[in-house]
């Protein structure tokens, strides 16, 4: 299976928006002008133009499975041993007319838009699979289940007292939780979840999710709306993975924070850790508060998980604590407008693609550390420590 790999880059400066009308989230209003017409982007694998406005439209009516049947692997996007989870390209099948609720028909260009490259079967979509293993239920039940006849044990090794086995437990207590993005469009294929902002609006405005909201402050400078995350089943707190969405557009990552949004951070501090600690009865202490570098989407938000809980972009090259933004800020108001920041940037997605373009810089006998800056869509190069070793 083909997996991506990562590489070490940084960005000093945060003015810099590469095709940043690709990240912006669009405004309530100009969705309402724009709705009447009908966009098309490139489909980044076959060249055809897809109709993001039908993509939106029957990825509103979402296809029910019973089975992964219908999917045909296409490509493996990204795998994390981890998490112990892996995110899959693949194509799927869908009868159109079955797609279309509320009264719609199944017009003749649906029927056309639902076939795609030439080598694909006809009326196959795109689809985007997130499947990540659950963890162990340690109530008395499931462990009951676990620890039984219906485990088979196939040894794998052994050495003087220590065995090592593969075991397969019945399917009560081995399920994997999966995310299916369907139909998935090319913006998709570059990261397995939106990067469109029309969803970020439908929860603020409590056209979706709203009964899944845990915490709301509705000032519109400085409130937000907490609640689980898509990572997290709802189920184990071990797990949890809750979002703080804050409802002030504009501010698309920690680039844009400077001592006006102390208020709207202290806040979303304070607030988020006590209603979590009332709902679920986990101390602040026991909570890790966290932006990502960079986001998976530009709207600024928190991520809340667990300590125990390694989440995927937790560690020290993905995660800025929210504690640790308070205190940059505090001491320096543009601290995040000035700090060069590294983060991992996987393969193949255009931020990679255009700095590994412009980089291609060897140098020999030397142990180096370099980070890239961007400005003004021009690379350059910060050598941060070079040591030549003497031959």
């Amino acid at each position: 299976m083909e997996v991506d790999s990562s590489n070490l880059v940084g960005e000093a400066k945060p003015n810099v928006k590469l095709n940043d009308h690709k990240r912006k989230a669009s405004s309530v209003s100009s969705n309402e002008e724009q709705g009447a017409k009908c966009t098309k982007s490139i489909d980044s694998h076959n060249g055809n133009h897809v109709d993001e406005q039908k993509v939106k439209l029957q990825a509103g009516s979402h296809p029910k499975w019973d089975s992964l049947n219908s999917f045909k692997l296409v490509k493996v996007l990204k795998t994390d041993a981890q998490t112990k989870s892996l995110v899959i390209h693949a194509k799927a099948k869908r009868d159109v007319s079955s797609a279309h609720h509320a009264g719609e028909d199944a017009s003749d260009a649906d029927r056309d838009w639902s076939r795609n490259q030439d080598d694909d079967e006809p009326g196959e979509d795109d689809a985007i699979l997130f499947l990540e293993k659950t963890p162990f239920n340690t109530n008395s039940t499931g462990l009951a289940e676990l620890i039984s006849a219906d485990t088979s044990l196939e040894q794998v090794f052994n050495n003087d007292i220590y065995g090592t086995y593969a075991s397969h437990p019945s399917k009560a207590v081995n399920s994997v939780k999966t995310v299916i993005i369907f139909p998935a469009t090319a913006k998709h294929l570059e990261k397995y979840h939106l990067h469109d902002g029309d969803w970020i609006y439908n929860i603020l405005e409590k056209k979706k999710e709203s009964e899944f909201i845990i915490y709301e402050d509705a000032d519109p400078v400085n409130g937000y709306i907490l609640l689980p995350d898509m990572k997290w089943d709802k189920k184990s707190l071990d797990d949890l993975y809750l979002s703080a969405i804050i409802h002030r557009h504009g501010v698309k990552s920690i680039r844009d924070l400077t001592e006006e949004h102390l208020p709207l951070l202290r806040n979303i501090q304070k607030t988020s850790l006590k209603a979590i600690e009332e709902k679920y009865g986990i101390k602040s202490s026991k909570i890790r508060a966290y932006f990502h570098y960079q986001p998976s989407f530009h709207h600024l938000h928190v991520h809340f998980n667990q300590i125990k809980n390694i989440a995927a972009g937790s560690n020290v090259l993905g995660a800025h604590l929210l504690s640790d933004v308070i205190n940059n800020i505090e001491m320096q108001s543009d601290y995040y407008k000035r700090k060069t920041l590294a983060f991992v940037s996987r393969e193949n997605t255009e931020l990679h693609n255009y700095i590994n373009s412009r980089s291609h810089w060897q140098i020999s006998r030397s142990e180096t550390l370099v980070l890239f800056t961007l400005v003004n869509k021009k690379v350059y190069l910060l050598i941060i420590l070079s040591v030549f070793l003497l031959t």
